[in-house]
């Protein structure tokens, strides 16, 4: 089964992340659209943010545009409907705003380029993608355009698309350690159904820092982030504290301050892996020394996209680039976009 056939017998949705700017997050859009035209895949499009035009407007440097074939649907701004070189017939005005304008729904009529937009809301992305599913679309292809942790939440898609390259470091070795180190975040274990999941899912409705004990007692901290908060937490843990739930961003700070016999004794449990920013080094320290973290919901990688080149001027050998991709992560497609 040819590549956009497949992705769309799996999933519904699926979003475009970027592991930094110039990673070739628009390119493997387009690459994406491009598939979709030739098999007769019917897609919408959306952005978490405004993306389709010729230049990117923090660097200035040239970037792709996203043309889009006759009816696919998109989701496009009032402000800039006029703008695109594609024909556009309204079909629906959404109650979804932005900051170029109320979002609308539209059908290609005439194929050509468009600069398109979304909610930046996880939730109105997600019904935004529901209202084009309910249009025809097989499947709807998200691009994340502001905030690549954001949109790579498993709250916005059914999974993601990575896209990595050469911009991540002048070393092969490097960027290819980096994606895995990724990829192994974002399929951190989820928390296994049973009692102790469900006391989190209750309890974590304030966004507090909480323990868990053996018996299910919930001990919670006077603490919205576990930032700079490791002592707290380290006082906190008694001998029957079993679980620690950190509602926001996870990193060093979080546990630097915390004994080993209690880091060894607990398991932390995050929301999900966008959470965790921890380079790979310190990850692997922390693993070591008996660490052990779980999510309440992980994220499923479709396709990993790579880019041998870097705006910086310098490459890397598109073939050992894939072979050495396929040797660190053996279970997930990779494809580079510009073969």
């Amino acid at each position: 089964m040819a590549l956009l056939s497949e992705l769309a017998e799996k999933y519904n949705t699926l979003s475009i992340v970027g592991m930094s700017k110039n990673a070739g997050k628009t390119t493997a859009l387009n690459y994406l659209i491009e598939e979709a035209m030739d098999e007769g895949v019917k897609i919408g499009v959306t952005s978490t943010g405004r993306d389709g035009e010729s230049q990117d407007l923090v660097t200035g440097t040239e970037k792709p545009r996203v043309y889009l074939d006759i009816d696919t649907l998109v989701a496009v701004p009032e402000f800039l409907y006029d703008f695109a070189d594609a024909g556009l017939e309204v079909i629906r005005r959404t109650p979804y705003s932005t900051a170029i304008g109320t979002l609308l729904i539209c059908r290609v009529r005439d194929a050509g380029y468009v600069q398109i937009a979304g909610p930046v809301i996880n939730a109105e992305q997600k019904m935004l993608c529901e209202e084009m599913i309910s249009e025809g679309c097989e499947l709807v292809l998200i691009d994340g355009a502001i905030d690549r942790k954001t949109i790579a939440s498993p709250d916005t898609s059914d999974a993601i698309v990575l896209a990595t390259g050469a911009v991540i470091s002048r070393r092969m070795d490097k960027m290819v350690e980096e994606t895995a180190h990724v990829v192994n975040l974002y399929s951190t274990e989820e928390l296994e159904n049973g009692k102790f999941r469900d006391i989190i899912e209750e309890s974590n409705f304030d966004d507090k820092v909480m323990l868990i004990s053996e018996d299910g007692e919930v001990n919670k901290l006077d603490l919205l982030t576990g930032l700079g908060a490791a002592r707290h937490i380290d006082e906190a843990i008694d001998d029957s504290t079993k679980y620690v739930y950190i509602p926001g961003a996870f990193t060093n700070s979080v546990i630097d301050g915390i004994s080993l016999k209690k880091l060894k004794q607990v398991e932390f449990v995050l929301k999900d892996p966008t959470k965790i920013f921890i380079n790979s080094m310190d990850w692997g320290r922390l693993r070591k020394r008996g660490f052990t973290i779980s999510v309440l919901k992980n994220i499923k990688i479709a396709l990993i996209t790579v880019n041998p080149w870097s705006p910086s001027g310098y490459a890397f050998d598109n073939k050992l680039l894939l072979e050495e991709m396929e040797k660190a992560i053996p279970d997930i497609p990779v494809i580079d976009v510009r073969m």
